[in-house]
């Protein structure tokens, strides 16, 4: 989308989820290339009612941890879609509001505002961020072995 603002660091990113409670991150190729507002699903091609999105609000169960962890571990949790996804895919953030569920209980969401892509150097930040809580942590896509 011509002319939305860039997050530059975690830190911007964590603020704009603390200003907006239904903030999302999405990862694809932006505003643009979703305006139908719908995904489908990678296993079946059947059109999903809504965009695959990661909500970024906290969960009670997360507690008196900081936000800034949680957001890190939000965005990383699907950083590999980048590679899997193709050319052209990246992180931004909308507004929104949940339409359903996907097949992997992901949040289906209608799109009310996008808001602002997210740098590679925040998704960078994020993993450092990840990487100095423990071992475990990572993406979703862990490698085995």
């Amino acid at each position: 989308m011509t002319g939305m603002p860039t997050a530059a660091t975690l830190d911007e990113v964590t603020e704009l989820a603390r200003q907006h409670p239904h903030l999302f991150v999405r990862w694809s190729r932006g505003p643009d290339a979703d305006a139908a507002g719908t995904s489908s699903d990678d296993l079946t091609g059947v059109q999903l009612p809504g965009l695959s999105a990661s909500p970024l609000a906290v969960e009670s169960w997360w507690g008196g941890r900081p936000l800034r962890l949680w957001i890190a571990r939000r965005l990383v949790d699907y950083s590999h879609l980048r590679h899997e996804k193709g050319p052209g895919v990246r992180p931004w953030l909308l507004e929104g509001h949940e339409r359903g569920r996907g097949p992997d209980n992901e949040p289906l969401v209608g799109c009310d505002r996008p808001v602002a892509w997210i740098s590679g150097q925040v998704i960078d930040e994020a993993a450092r961020a990840v990487d100095e809580q423990n071992d475990q942590w990572g993406p979703l896509r862990r490698p085995t072995g």
